[in-house]
């Protein structure tokens, strides 16, 4: 009796697919550990280039504060770039306000960000890096705006804005 319970109970579980398990990663995969990135530092050197903060969320996958990046409210036209490395990475027509407390993009400029998933939060979610450097930039969830529905959530730190030459 107690088989049948047990081999039962095994293959009800193995069956159950909750929401999270269907929903896809926002973007494809890369890992980045095995990734060779086309600008390579060591930690010296990149501790020497970039502000404490800058260094521990882009090298460190550090998350800065809610409402404390000067970019959040950044209305003006021009590109966001890497702070490590200054590799374009999202259009100032894709920012929007997400309410969440860091700039949010719906679009990347293709190519230039790399993702993968993370779990250290304990869920499953897409984690977005610089393609060129490997820094740390924030996650993609899919709760934005049309037309992508995705919301790059993003450190402000990880960041520098570079105003159009309108």
């Amino acid at each position: 009796m107690y088989i049948k319970l047990a081999l039962a109970l095994c293959l009800l579980l193995t069956g159950c697919n909750g929401n999270s398990q269907k929903q896809n990663t926002a973007m494809t995969q890369d890992d980045p550990s095995e990734k060779k990135f086309e600008v390579v530092k060591t930690d010296a050197e990149w501790q020497k280039e970039l502000t404490p903060m800058e260094y521990q969320v882009l090298r460190n996958a550090a998350t800065e504060n809610p409402f404390t990046s000067e970019l959040l409210d950044n209305q003006e036209e021009g590109t966001y770039v890497c702070a490590a490395c200054g590799t374009e990475l999202f259009e100032s027509d894709t920012k929007f306000k997400s309410g969440t407390g860091w700039p949010s993009f719906y679009k990347e400029i293709e190519g230039n960000v790399a993702y993968d998933v993370d779990y250290k939060i304990g869920v499953k979610r897409t984690e977005e890096h610089c393609a060129t450097c490997g820094g740390h930039l924030g996650h993609v969830f899919e709760d934005g705006p049309e037309p992508t529905g995705l919301r790059h959530c993003v450190n402000g730190a990880a960041l520098d804005f570079v105003p159009s030459s309108k």
